[in-house]
């Protein structure tokens, strides 16, 4: 025979290869999808909190600063502050002028009022707005410009600039003009500082500031007179103090924000009215600017204007805009029609945080429902642990008659060269009668040479062509002699007893599964050392509290056992999911009967011992779970045992294995996000106290089971990694069944070292 030589050439991969390399390419989009819906609702929360000066926030406010550098013409000048040619321009309102001007706005609350108050005397009024507030109600500020009414404004974040960078307030400035362009397709050269006054106000370190807007076109304006009614005076006292000296003209301030403004509101009408009466007509800033002379920085009268601001044609910060159109009156003549990039960039801003304003809500909503019924968790888990402790060993327990008749043990086995031979030793060891099958399916690692070589007595080795884990169980099944089957895992090791505790429930005829203790075997390393807390704590806790409600959602694979006729008059194990069983448990109950979790019969499995691993494993535990509740959601209506488990155990499992793993990485962003930008000191209490609930839940589920306590150390470290990492998972999963993808039983790598029992502590 003439030998082909392959020397040079690359093996062609296998069918399992090939599927692998799949699998991966499939996996890789969603981690990213994933990650990119996590990143978004971060970005999400972020601009929330900036939008409320939580994130960013500067609440310092400069009192008591000399004012040397500042011309005494402009500290003696009008409320008008304007550059030309880098020289100040001071101008006052005409005779008898009344410019009423509205700070902090809008606000849903009292903006509206304010606005029909000024729509039913014939009023416009000029409001300096910041952009945050405009970007969350932009209806509001489309519906003042539509009105008549001139706009400011008011930086974004309401911060003392005269304490911020060039940066941060370029930031402030242009992050308001697009607000103004998203909500009401304009830009405006009129702006006031936060907490200005009078101009005589002016300081060393606020004089900069003003000069740097000046030269970009802005048109700074203070204030002849407050009204006062933030400090919420009186009726009375608002409207004496928004009253000029006789026949002068004044830029009043009023607030239509930033607190409880009723008196504002009740105060408003009443003092145009009594104004009018005194002879005085109402205008923007614009308006009074169009019909008043100016002087120089020196003092010099430069005569009556045309109307026009200085350096106006093109809007503060660049380009973008043009001049409003025919529509504009001289009282909004400060305003600049918003167009290309600026426009669409303003309405992209607008719409972020509509987004954000309706999700954040409902975010901590959902995050406060998860915390409660987590909460609610723990506390049922504590309460029926503690009743199912002392119920199932209380002296005078019993399952009825001991079971003593022998019992089938299914071993299905795929590539286990590494562990079938501790498993079926430990199996040799078992103080109960028992015949031991193997399935081998399809191993190409002489797993079954193996088993066959052992000599063990009462152990047969069935092989079939690989056909899946539950295609092996169900040949098992049909092969078994005896009337209980107990089915196992490969990798798994079994106490001498295990198998004697295992079947004494079935002393009950009411029982038809039991599900056993699984333990983590290789627990020395991190990550085994994490999935032992989650074995004992999440699992085994778990199952206590269903049993007591007759919903067990799955008899663990590594440890359950069975009623032969039980399993074949369900169709035995499933191929329609990847949890089969998971499948098997749910259908066992739609069946009628009673699944009951037995605490002492241990069995000792090898967990996955890298991230990767644990990752395939959960993934395909979390996709299966999702198919077999999906394939037998109509127990939601059903009558009987099947109707209880849709109703009570179904909602459990959804809530407390998909949800809740779902929201738990924003609980830790939310965490981390409170103790930087809103109370450090709260926001750690709170995760110490939920910490704290897990430990004390921890520590007794250790308590029950008789474990060393030293494995909590581990805890606060597993809780985190744990959370992000079955983030990742279910949302994998989540896509992949909206996607309708479908995924072979999946192999994990083995290594054999779990060859006896752990002792525990």
């Amino acid at each position: 025979m003439t030998k082909t030589s392959t020397k040079g050439r690359r093996r062609a991969p296998s069918r399992i290869e090939r599927a692998a390399g799949r699998a991966a390419a499939i996996q890789k989009p969603r981690v990213a999808l994933a990650g990119m819906i996590l990143l978004a609702l971060t970005s999400v929360m972020l601009l929330h909190g900036y939008l409320r000066a939580e994130v960013g926030g500067d609440q310092r406010v400069r009192t008591g600063a000399d004012s040397d550098t500042v011309p005494d013409a402009v500290l003696d000048g009008g409320p008008v502050l304007t550059f030309r040619d880098g020289e100040a321009v001071t101008r006052s309102l005409p005779d008898k002028t009344i410019a009423l001007t509205f700070d902090d706005g809008p606000t849903p609350t009292w903006t509206p009022q304010v606005l029909e108050i000024l729509r039913e005397n014939d009023v416009p009024g000029t409001f300096f707005v910041t952009g945050t507030m405009v970007s969350r109600y932009p209806d509001i500020v489309r519906t003042m410009v539509e009105q008549g009414n001139e706009v400011g404004v008011h930086t974004f974040s309401h911060v003392d600039l005269s304490y911020q960078s060039a940066s941060r307030i370029h930031r402030e400035m242009e992050q308001t003009q697009l607000a103004l362009a998203g909500a009401a397709g304009i830009t405006t050269t009129l702006f006031r500082a936060p907490y200005s006054s009078r101009p005589d106000a002016i300081d060393d370190y606020s004089w900069p500031v003003y000069k740097e807007l000046g030269e970009q076109g802005y048109t700074s304006a203070f204030i002849d007179n407050d009204s006062g009614d933030w400090k919420r005076p009186g009726v009375s006292k608002i409207i004496e103090g928004a009253t000029p000296e006789e026949g002068k003209g004044a830029s009043v301030l009023f607030h239509d924000a930033g607190g409880e403004r009723s008196q504002t509101i009740e105060a408003l009408p009443r003092y145009i009215e009594m104004m009018k009466e005194k002879g005085y007509t109402f205008t923007t800033i614009s308006g009074a600017l169009a019909k008043t002379g100016a002087r120089r920085g020196a003092g010099g009268d430069l005569g009556a204007t045309t109307g026009t601001q200085p350096a106006e044609d093109a809007a503060p910060g660049g380009g973008g805009v043009r001049r409003a159109g025919p529509g504009r009156t001289a009282a909004q003549a400060a305003h600049r029609t918003a167009t290309g990039v600026m426009l669409y960039e303003g309405k992209a801003l607008v719409w972020a945080v509509a987004v954000a304003d309706r999700t954040v809500p409902v975010l901590a909503t959902g995050l406060a429902v998860v915390g409660v019924a987590v909460l609610g968790r723990f506390a049922m888990m504590l309460v029926l642990a503690r009743r199912h402790d002392r119920s199932r060993n209380g002296r005078r327990f019993t399952w009825g008659s001991p079971v003593t008749r022998p019992v089938s043990v299914i071993v299905p086995a795929y590539n286990e060269k590494e562990c079938i031979a501790n498993t079926l030793r430990s199996l040799a060891r078992s103080t109960h009668p028992i015949e031991i099958i193997v399935v081998d399916d399809g191993s190409t690692d002489g797993t079954a040479d193996i088993a066959e070589s052992l000599g063990l007595p009462n152990v047969r080795v069935i092989r079939q062509e690989n056909a899946g884990k539950p295609a092996a169980l169900n040949n098992g099944v049909r092969s078994a002699r005896h009337d209980i089957v107990v089915m196992m895992d490969g990798d798994t090791v079994f106490e001498p007893d295990t198998v004697r505790l295992l079947v004494q429930p079935f002393a009950d005829p009411e029982v038809g599964a039991v599900a056993g203790n699984a333990k983590v075997g290789n627990r020395r390393t991190v990550i085994g050392a994490w999935q032992h807390i989650e074995y004992v704590m999440g699992f085994n806790l778990d199952r206590r509290m269903y049993d007591l409600l007759r919903c067990m959602p799955t008899i663990p694979g590594a440890i359950g056992a069975f009623r032969r006729d039980a399993v074949l008059g369900v169709g035995g194990m499933s191929e329609d999911t990847l949890a089969e069983d998971t499948d098997i448990t749910i259908a066992m109950h739609r069946a009628g009967w009673r699944i009951v979790y037995q605490e002492h019969a241990r069995a000792w499995t090898e967990a996955p011992g890298s991230l990767r691993q644990l990752w395939s494993q959960r993934y395909r535990w979390s996709y299966g779970t999702m198919q077999a509740l999906w394939k037998h959601r109509r127990c939601l209506t059903d009558k009987g045992a099947s109707g209880r488990f849709g109703r009570v155990g179904m909602p459990l499992v959804v809530l407390f294995q998909i949800v809740t793993p779902v929201f738990a990485p924003l609980i830790d962003v939310f965490t981390v996000y409170s103790m930087i930008f809103v109370d450090f000191r709260a926001a750690l209490l709170a995760w110490l106290a939920v910490l704290t609930v897990q430990m004390t839940c921890a520590a007794y589920a250790f308590r029950l089971d008789r474990e060393q306590y030293r494995y909590l150390l581990m805890m606060p470290l597993q809780q985190l990694a744990y959370r992000q990492m079955m983030y990742l998972v279910l949302i994998h999963s989540c896509v992949t069944a909206l996607s309708g993808g479908r995924l072979r039983w999946q192999k994990l790598k083995r290594t054999g070292e779990v060859g006896s029992p752990v002792k525990s502590g």
